[in-house]
């Protein structure tokens, strides 16, 4: 986890739309809305020092901030009332302060990092407001984000702007392994990637060629196919474009090495059946860890598709379904005639996964909590199976 995350304070900023970045030990609040010495409304930078005790943050070890920007007036042209003084200072790398401001809210020292940069904040915002309404800290271009700050390369801007950040803090598990990157699986990893899951763990032996390259998301150019990269090398390098720890194990998951699952806080299961998929399940069975399993069959009729599209899910409280639900048949002796899958229904399988992921972390409510859903494509139907209401 960062150190946002283990930071309530620091998270509740993030969650009301603040533009938030830790440098050098500073804690930096962009696009603060203030009004210059021409009464025209601008937006700068909030400097603060930050106090923690190495994992997560503690009260604030000074009241005051200082603004990277011009002086702040009031919306009549007069300087405010909290500058401290004028001297200028620089922090490096073009982050040069004209101002330090000093205000406790209430008289008194804030009691986190909440209270002083939202006091702050508000104070200059309301003077910006009485000459621009519209004008507010949450609406910021992209910016890079740290390490400290988030597991994206950049802020997840989408969240705190829908107000969902409590919501989608359920999605904050330390770790997710997908097994298989197929098809299936590579739509799964585009979903969980965009989750604030800590680590994420890909598993396949796989190469990446041409036919499984139309059947992935995004688009692989002649180069990288040509190349014929490791699949789970070749997703970690292009998802990594957008957030940190993924963690590319090029290896067919087997009894040799099924332990490594066992340290996953849930696992997706996206390969194909055959005896290995049955070891696996009753390895993660023993060990109480969570998954869920991904199937699909799809054959000819005449000259179009039939299949299901299916999604098991299992649980330390609900296994004894599974030997129903799962096949463990060996298709590839058949594979001309079996063995087809298209983008369109990996992508739906995947989501119909990541669906009822969401629903095990709470995201999502479940009324019905089934274990086991298929969709039947041509009558267009869903059904849900093992039901536990």
């Amino acid at each position: 986890m960062t150190l946002v995350d283990r930071s309530p304070d620091l998270a509740q900023l993030v969650a009301d739309g603040y533009d938030l970045e830790i440098r050098d030990d500073n804690l930096l609040i962009h696009n603060v809305p203030y009004v210059n010495g021409d009464r025209q409304v601008e937006y700068g930078i909030f400097v603060s020092e930050l106090s923690t005790n190495a994992e997560r943050t503690i009260a604030p070890g000074r009241h005051e901030v200082w603004v990277v920007g011009d002086v702040p007036h009031d919306h009549q042209g007069n300087k405010i009332s909290i500058i401290a003084d004028e001297n200028r200072l620089d922090y490096g790398n073009g982050l040069v302060a004209c101002c330090r401001l000093s205000g406790k809210p209430g008289g008194q020292m804030p009691v986190d990092y909440y209270q002083k940069i939202s006091n702050y904040v508000d104070v200059l915002g309301r003077y910006a407001r009485a000459i621009d309404p519209t004008a507010t800290h949450t609406n910021y271009p992209t910016r890079r984000a740290s390490a400290d700050e988030s597991v994206f390369r950049y802020l997840d801007s989408a969240t705190s702007r829908a107000g969902l950040s409590a919501v989608t803090g359920k999605l904050k598990v330390d770790k997710v392994a997908i097994v298989g990157l197929g098809g299936t699986g590579s739509y799964v990893l585009d979903l969980v990637a965009k989750t604030p899951v800590n680590e994420l763990h890909l598993y396949d032996d796989d190469d990446l060629y041409a036919h499984n390259a139309f059947r992935a998301p995004g688009a692989a150019t002649f180069d990288s196919v040509a190349r014929t990269p490791p699949k789970v090398d070749y997703f970690a390098e292009l998802y990594s474009q957008f957030r940190r720890n993924i963690m590319p194990h090029p290896v067919r998951v087997s009894e040799d090495n099924v332990d490594e699952l066992f340290a996953m806080d849930f696992v997706f299961l996206t390969l194909d059946a055959g005896p290995s998929k049955r070891i696996i399940v009753e390895r993660l069975k023993q060990h109480e860890v969570a998954f869920i399993d991904c199937g699909m069959g799809i054959q000819r009729q005449d000259n179009s598709l039939r299949g299901i599209v299916r999604v098991t899910t299992g649980t330390k409280d609900h296994y004894e379904h599974l030997d129903r639900r799962i096949s463990y048949t060996d298709v590839g002796a058949d594979e001309y005639d079996w063995n087809i899958q298209t983008a369109d229904l990996n992508m739906l399988n995947a989501a119909m996964a990541v669906l009822k992921w969401k629903k095990f972390c709470g995201y999502y409510v479940d009324t019905k909590n089934e274990y086991n859903s298929q969709f039947t494509v041509a009558r267009n139907q869903l059904h849900n199976g093992e039901v536990s209401e």
